[in-house]
């Protein structure tokens, strides 16, 4: 199966796309390229393996089992400290030092 101009028109206008004329030739020239390559692809030996699955034998199921939740603790776990409900952390470096030491 080949497509033609007239094919790419066609479906240009159907989806309602602006088709300049010039990148016409050339979305001919693609297309055509696809299906060249899915018609190599329709030759390839699969040995056998069918690629519609059974309606009959359906999917097989995976056990429905919920993973646990990595951060469910209680929120004095995740820190050293804490004071009034917050987390104490360390000052940085960039902040200064709390001593008073620009006074004296």
């Amino acid at each position: 199966m080949a497509v033609s101009e007239n094919d790419v028109r066609h479906v240009a206008a159907l989806a309602r796309l602006g088709l300049a004329d010039d990148r016409v030739q050339s979305l001919v020239g693609e297309l055509n390229g696809i299906l060249a390559h899915m018609d190599v692809l329709q030759q390839v030996d699969i040995g056998g393996a069918s690629l519609d699955p059974d309606a009959t034998q359906g999917m097989r199921m995976r056990e429905d089992v919920p993973n646990p939740i990595a951060l469910h603790r209680a929120r004095d776990e995740f820190a050293p400290s804490m004071r009034d409900g917050f987390f104490l952390v360390p000052r940085l470096s960039t902040h200064g030092s709390t001593d008073d030491e620009g006074e004296g």
